[in-house]
């Protein structure tokens, strides 16, 4: 299958397509989302489950739109699903509900259970994986370094995505990268590409 092209991907404060690769080296890509993919992309739908942040609710959202272009509507076929892995991906993880956390805890304000189960990426991954039946590994990933947050968190995934995909691990993976807006001006950003080994490259 050809990965559609995706364009008009927004950064902050431009309009420019995210430099990532389209095949990334050792791997062939199946199909691909992002968010934002135009201007009406403002706000990812809510998610059931899921209060207060973005977060949650962009890494299901960008999921969402790479799995429909490879699997049409969930879930995904049975000869397909079970052998795919979600990796996560992100710099800085749920930015808004860790504050909204360390708010309650400093002003003394009762947490609502919701906000502990989903304090961590997992909690999304695994929906994801529950909703579209996929039964790979699931992995959470925090890369720091220099650069764009978003392109330096992609690329620690596909590193991990190659390393299951290559030890048998599962057949396809799931990567969605995902970093939240910190300062005034700036958008929610994610990707989720689809991945497979390149079977003409060898590891």
């Amino acid at each position: 299958m050809t990965a559609p092209e995706t364009t008009g991907v927004l950064l902050p404060r431009q309009r420019t397509p995210l430099a990532v690769p389209s095949q990334p080296a050792g791997l062939v890509e199946l199909a691909r989302g992002a968010w934002p993919e135009s201007d009406a992309d403002t706000e990812p739908p809510a998610l059931a489950g899921f209060v207060v942040s973005s977060f949650s609710p962009l890494v299901a959202e960008v999921a969402r739109r790479c799995l429909t272009r490879a699997y049409g509507q969930p879930p995904a076929a049975p000869a397909r699903g079970p052998r795919t892995a979600v990796i996560i991906s992100t710099t800085t993880g749920d930015v808004a509900t860790a504050l909204s956390v360390a708010r309650a805890v400093d002003t003394g304000q009762r947490l609502g259970p919701l906000l502990f189960f989903q304090a961590v990426p997992n909690a999304v991954a695994g929906y994801v994986a529950a909703r579209w039946e996929l039964g790979g590994p699931v992995l959470c990933l925090s890369p720091a370094g220099p650069g764009d947050a978003l392109e330096l968190a992609l690329a620690e995934g596909l590193s991990a995505a190659r390393l299951l995909l290559a030890d048998g691990d599962a057949d396809e993976a799931l990567v969605i990268a995902a970093e939240q807006a910190t300062d005034d001006g700036e958008r929610d950003r994610a990707l989720a590409v689809l991945v497979q080994v390149n079977e003409g490259v060898s590891s």
